[in-house]
């Protein structure tokens, strides 16, 4: 499954799913898709998002991953990249105040 994160002024971000949920679920929302922000909740849900990352930026973001083996931990991608392309997206409709929907 693709989730497709959207808001009028920014391009539409892309994600696998179990990423995105994960990355949902950080911005303190339930994981469902589809589902969305109001242009008012999304300050608030940046902020969570970010501390979240900030909190562990280099950690793995691949729930579906055993990583106890070194070479699989090496090649991951980590919590900060993953959550890049969603933290300017957040930030575009915020500044703008544009609501922020995800769907599959």
């Amino acid at each position: 499954m693709l989730i497709t994160f959207t808001t009028p002024v920014h391009a539409d971000i892309i994600m696998f799913g179990d990423v995105g949920k994960a990355l949902i679920r950080m911005m303190g929302h339930s994981g469902a898709v589809p589902g969305a922000l109001l242009a008012a909740d999304i300050p608030a849900a940046l902020a969570r998002l970010k501390a979240a990352v900030d909190a562990n930026p280099e950690a793995p973001l691949n729930p579906e991953r055993d990583d106890a083996d070194e070479d699989a931990r090496a090649q991951s991608v980590s919590l900060r990249h993953r959550a890049l392309p969603l933290i300017d997206l957040l930030e575009a409709a915020a500044r703008e105040e544009k609501n922020v929907m995800w769907s599959q």
